[in-house]
């Protein structure tokens, strides 16, 4: 069983990612399955971190997102390119951190209780696998820090996972 750990209340934001893409590293290693490894991170990161209420994975399927593993209450299952914050990271490949999900244009609220969001989009190259979503509570939940260290992380995820095209 693979134990996880989130960081202390005030801990270095920076030492938590690192602690978290070395434990996401050893969930990888030897395994390239896209499904289990977006399983594992999934809930790698809702149980390592701190005020989250849903960490996922939505995948493209060469027309729309789809849902796929997740930790959290139920989601929304399709999400056109575009649309939302899931739907704008993934049609504009650019990360998306919204303070307020209130005052995003076109967002989709699968959960009331969610104020913030960070969405990664997840690129082999330039070809577009889906995103990665995370959801708080809280407003401001996320910041420059917390970009830094889960692009870093999809990234682990992404060259674990790649396959040729």
């Amino acid at each position: 069983m693979f134990e996880t750990s989130k960081p202390a209340r005030g801990a270095d934001k920076a030492e938590s990612y690192e602690l978290l893409a070395q434990q996401a590293q050893a969930l990888f290693d030897g395994e390239q399955n896209l499904i289990a490894n977006a399983a594992n991170l999934s809930a790698l990161l809702f149980n390592g971190m701190t005020d989250l209420n849903w960490a996922g994975f939505y995948f493209f399927d060469g027309r729309e997102l789809v849902l796929g593993p997740f930790q959290g209450k139920p989601a929304c299952i399709r999400i056109q390119l575009g649309r939302g914050v899931c739907g704008t990271a993934a049609s504009h490949c650019q990360t998306q951190v919204v303070a307020d999900v209130h005052a995003f244009p076109g967002h989709i609220a699968c959960d009331a209780a969610s104020n913030s969001e960070i969405v990664i989009p997840l690129l082999d190259g330039e070809r577009l696998l889906g995103v990665l979503d995370l959801d708080s509570p809280l407003a401001h939940r996320f910041d420059e820090a917390d970009r830094l260290g889960l692009e870093r992380i999809a990234a682990i995820w992404i060259a674990a996972c790649a396959k040729p095209a």
